[in-house]
């Protein structure tokens, strides 16, 4: 059974703490019913009673002139998404070449970047043949799932 203090799971929060050390993240943030923890390498763990719409009418209104982009690129249909939460890479190692640039053509199956994932690297295929007009995230950057990437053309 879950050892728990004052409704608190601490199984939880040292699995949590454990995921922190095995992958090498900052910090970390779950959400479960009407509870968030987030454990953080940078101070002490947080405890929020709050509603889990709450975060996203925050988000969404402190910064919609940068959300624009984001959105007009998650409903083009030709956007590439990720399958996946993750780490993106443009190329397959540091230093290389980069998997794909604006302008190039790539065929459907041709990996356009990697999404590493719980230290396990990912090749992310184009799903379809085309011309690569946009390329959306920069190298090592986080990707939240469903996020548009690339966009063919």
């Amino acid at each position: 059974m879950a050892e728990k203090k004052h409704g608190i799971d601490q199984v939880l929060i040292r699995d949590l703490a454990n995921i922190l050390n095995e992958t090498d993240l900052t910090e970390i943030e779950v959400e479960q019913d009407d509870l968030r923890i987030r454990v953080s390498r940078a101070g002490t763990p947080q405890y929020v009673q709050a509603p889990i719409a709450a975060p996203t009418v925050a988000a969404a209104s402190a910064a919609p002139a940068a959300a624009a982009p984001v959105a007009d690129a998650r409903n083009n249909k030709n956007a590439v998404t990720a399958p996946m939460v993750g780490t993106a890479y443009l190329s397959p190692a540091p230093g290389s070449r980069p998997f794909v640039e604006v302008g190039a053509t790539v065929k459907e199956g041709q990996t356009i970047l990697i999404i590493e994932a719980m230290k396990t690297m990912n090749q992310i295929p184009a799903p379809r043949s085309g011309k690569v007009t946009e390329i959306l995230v920069s190298d090592a950057s986080p990707v939240e799932y469903g996020e548009p990437l690339i966009v063919i053309e």
